[in-house]
């Protein structure tokens, strides 16, 4: 079928996307698409377009209308949201909801005080949005780190959900049973092939938790094998010293959602109520230097950066601050075929 033919009437045509938008600079590249910086002409807004180049589309239609169709559902505060489509004779282009604050695990490093109720405040944020999902029928999937960004660079600034490239939307076909997902926060039952439904997302929340208060993952191996032995077995520890200084209440919160049997892992419903989230077990002891350590040591630039690149924005909006926009051109050039940029020209 082809694209958009269920439906078109939410795209746009458009001969030149540049009539419409001055295109900035990249954000990131993904497999078959890229992320770019933009300013809408119109109202000085500035947006993040997602360029797909049809040609890369063929034999991934699917994949992409999914992610459409999961998108265009999806309007909640702390989950990233697809403003427009337009669609060239080349091109696919999703507008998307720009966020600025940058990347989780960036701002932890750079706080000087972090605390147990500093991350039960973002877990809460992250089940909410999780939450709304699941109530319209949509499991993520894909939920990691690097899929939560700052919405701004405001010291009390929401996180946001994104990247809905796994998403699915249950009931619109067969039984999820497809392995996908970030092998460090795929659920067992992912890894042993079975039928999973959104328990899945939960078990990822779980890991996320644990990693926000420790700074390293549960499982790890370089061998990916023993990796999926360790989570099929749901094998973890909170060793210590990392571990010593973390309420009971949190262990049990992690370990209610980094239950092996679906059946029994708390629903994000079951975990908002738990007490580390809406009650006052949370402590306020700083965990900052110990945590902070472990992501640098850990979670390495190179291993975890996404395609889309927060950096760059806050680069950007930090040059627009200080007036100098103008000034030296990012030397970013776009590495896939967008017809956005004149090929290897600099960026501003």
């Amino acid at each position: 079928m082809p694209l958009g033919e269920h439906g078109n009437g939410w795209k746009k045509k458009t001969s030149d996307i540049k009539d419409n938008y001055d295109f900035k600079e990249v954000l990131g590249t993904g497999a078959f698409s890229e992320v770019v910086l933009a300013e809408e002409k119109q109202t000085q807004r500035l947006v993040a377009v997602k360029c797909i180049p049809k040609q890369a589309l063929e034999g991934k239609e699917n994949s992409i209308e999914n992610e459409i169709a999961v998108l265009r559902k999806i309007k909640h505060a702390n989950i990233v949201s697809l403003e427009d489509i337009f669609e060239s004779k080349s091109h696919l282009y999703l507008v998307m909801q720009l966020v600025s604050g940058g990347e989780l695990f960036d701002r932890i490093v750079e706080k000087g005080f972090y605390t147990e109720r500093d991350a039960s405040k973002l877990i809460q944020q992250i089940l909410d949005a999780v939450k709304y999902l699941h109530d319209m029928g949509i499991v993520h999937r894909d939920l990691k780190p690097e899929n939560l960004l700052y919405d701004s660079m405001d010291e009390d600034s929401k996180i946001m959900i994104s990247d809905f490239g796994l998403s699915k939307i249950e009931g619109s076909g067969s039984v999820m049973s497809t392995a996908c997902g970030t092998p460090g926060y795929v659920a067992p039952e992912v890894l042993a092939q079975r039928p999973y439904s959104k328990a899945v997302d939960c078990w990822s929340i779980g890991v996320i938790s644990y990693i926000l208060l420790c700074g390293y993952p549960p499982f790890y191996d370089e061998n990916d094998a023993k990796l999926f032995e360790q989570i099929l077995k749901a094998e973890y520890e909170f060793d210590s010293p990392y571990w010593d200084d973390i309420s009971d209440s949190a262990k049990d919160f992690i370990m209610h959602l980094m239950e092996k049997d679906p059946q029994k892992r708390y629903t994000c419903e079951q975990a908002l109520q738990h007490p580390w989230i809406s009650g006052d077990t949370a402590l306020d002891k700083n965990i900052h230097e110990s945590v902070s350590a472990q992501i640098r040591k850990n979670f390495a630039k190179s291993k975890w950066k996404q395609a889309f690149n927060a950096t760059a924005v806050v680069r950007h909006m930090r040059r627009l601050q200080l007036g100098t926009s103008q000034e030296g051109p990012s030397q970013t050039t776009p590495s896939s075929p967008c017809p956005c940029f004149p090929s290897g020209g600099n960026i501003v």
